[in-house]
């Protein structure tokens, strides 16, 4: 995720971090030569676009920012529906943290804190499509035994199936052991909702759709402002192109937010915080520092 402060006017003129332009430059440039290309051949013969008209382009231009905004709405909204989920997991890891100081037992309640932050740690790697085991091996004593199809709901199982002990055992109450519970349902929703994100995009015909039609529409605009515009039909044509393709391609990254482009969240950020709240919790002072920008860029 960009943490960039408010830009002036030279930044919003020249800075690169965080903006589409890297992505999109090949598209837009071809565009561009190609209106060029097309001017040039107005000068030479003009006769060939004395009846095209703009009216339909600019019927189709609006039409297509409006399908471009509902699409770039919805894939906001599945960026911050997953941002909304890793709040919730925060909130039920402090909860956990709280209510798990009834257990008598040091090592018993460290043990269970050690294997949230593995569960942390595997569900941002399960999400990003890495290896959960390796990443949750560090903080779970017994790795192996956790279902290699779903590692990080593996680890809450097996914390619940240890609170469940420890109520049998009257080490804690039935009440305090129905409230810890509630926090690991809690966490098990929150990961449910960050699955539903990751493995369903939007419809495939809904995107495609939109790819074409922009590609269609940069392509013959120049066309209709070659006449009119002249050698700044290539201009406004870049414009036109930049903005098109941009929001398209923001549309895309946003539509998986878990992912390491520039624009995902910062869900290694996040982890780092759970972390560092968990060893606290044990007792341990040299805690990992907290994750800062790099380069503008919160991973």
């Amino acid at each position: 995720m960009i943490v960039h402060p408010k830009p002036n006017l030279l930044n919003v003129l020249v800075s690169l971090k965080g903006s589409i332009a890297k992505r999109i430059a090949r598209r837009s440039v071809m565009v561009t030569a190609l209106a060029s290309l097309i001017v040039l051949v107005e000068n030479l013969h003009p006769a060939f676009f004395a009846k095209v008209n703009a009216t339909p382009f600019t019927l189709l231009g609006i039409s297509l920012s409006i399908f471009m905004s509902f699409r770039n709405n919805a894939c906001y909204d599945r960026w911050w529906e997953g941002r909304k989920a890793w709040g919730e997991m925060i909130i039920e890891v402090r909860s956990f943290i709280r209510e798990s100081v009834v257990i008598a037992d040091r090592q018993t309640r460290d043990g269970l804190l050690l294997a949230l932050c593995g569960y942390a740690h595997a569900l941002n790697a399960r999400l990003r499509g890495e290896d959960e085991l390796h990443a949750a091996q560090p903080w779970v004593a017994e790795s192996s035994n956790l279902p290699l199809y779903n590692i990080s709901d593996g680890i809450l199982q097996s914390i619940g199936k240890r609170c469940s002990q420890l109520a049998e055992q009257q080490q804690i109450s039935e009440w305090r052991y129905v409230n810890l519970e509630q926090r690991l349902r809690g966490l098990s929703q929150a990961q449910a909702v960050c699955e539903r994100i990751k493995t369903t995009p939007l419809p495939f015909p809904y995107t495609l759709l939109l790819h074409r039609t922009i590609y269609i529409f940069c392509i013959l605009l120049p066309f209709a402002m070659a006449e009119p515009l002249g050698w700044l039909a290539p201009i406004f044509t870049l414009i036109v192109s930049y903005t098109f393709f941009g929001l398209d391609a923001i549309s895309d990254e946003l539509e998986d937010p878990f992912g390491r482009d520039e624009n995902d969240l910062p869900t290694d950020a996040m982890v780092r915080t759970l972390e560092r709240e968990l060893l606290g919790a044990t007792g341990r002072k040299d805690l990992p520092p907290p994750l800062l920008p790099v380069d503008f860029v919160l991973s």
